[in-house]
C-alpha cells in the first residue's frame, strides 16, 4: 500500500516519517529513563494483569513466588507503570488511526488464505510470540529498545535471533499473501 492509497474508507493521510519516529521513540525512551529509572516493554503488563487474575484464586501463592511476586506491587498490580503504558499505547494508536483516517475492522489476507486460516495464523504467531518473550525475559519492544539502548548482548542475540527467524519463515509463508 503506498502512503496515499485509497481503500474502503477513503484517502488516507500520509504515513509518518520512520526516521522521525525513530527519533520520536528514543526520545521517549530516554525520558523513560529519565523520569521513572527503567525502559519501556509491554510483556510485563500482562504479567501483572495475569498476576492480579491469581490473587483471586491463591494470593499466598502469588506472595511467595519468586516470579509472580515481582508483579505483585504491594497488593496492586495493576498500578504498575507498564500496565499504564500499554495502555497508553494502545488508546494512542487508535486515536491516531481513528485521527489519519485509518481505523476500520478488516481481516487483511492474500488471496490464497482464508479468514479462518489467517486469524488461526495471527493467534498461533502471537501465542509463539507470547512464549518467546517469557523465555527471553522481555519482550521485543524491551528487549529491542530497552535492552539494545542498554548495549545488553542477550537483547541484541534476541533481535538478531527475531530477524533470523523472520527471513527464514518469510519464504514458506510468504505464498499465503501473493
Amino acid at each position: 500500500m503506498n502512503r496515499n492509497s485509497k481503500t474502503r474508507i477513503g484517502v488516507h493521510a500520509r504515513y509518518m516519517n520512520p526516521y522521525l519516529a525513530g527519533v520520536g521513540i528514543g526520545l521517549v525512551l530516554l525520558a523513560t529513563f529519565v523520569i521513572m529509572g527503567r525502559g519501556l516493554g509491554a510483556s510485563g503488563a500482562f504479567s501483572a494483569f495475569l498476576v492480579w487474575l491469581m490473587s483471586f484464586v491463591s494470593p499466598d501463592y502469588v506472595t511467595s513466588n519468586a516470579v509472580h511476586s515481582g508483579y505483585w506491587n504491594e497488593g496492586k498490580p495493576l498500578l504498575a507503570f507498564l500496565v499504564f503504558l500499554t495502555i497508553g499505547s494502545f488508546t494512542g494508536a487508535a486515536i491516531s488511526g481513528w485521527l489519519a483516517g485509518r481505523s476500520t475492522f478488516v481481516v487483511e489476507g492474500g488471496p490464497r488464505i482464508s479468514t479462518a486460516a489467517r486469524l488461526a495464523l495471527a493467534f498461533a504467531g502471537g501465542a509463539t510470540m507470547a512464549v518467546g518473550a517469557k523465555l527471553a525475559s522481555g519482550c521485543t519492544s524491551g528487549q529491542a529498545l530497552t535492552g539494545g539502548a542498554l548495549l545488553n548482548v542477550g537483547s541484541w542475540t534476541f533481535m538478531i535471533a527475531v530477524f533470523i527467524g523472520g527471513y527464514a519463515l518469510a519464504p514458506l509463508l510468504r505464498r499465503q499473501w501473493l
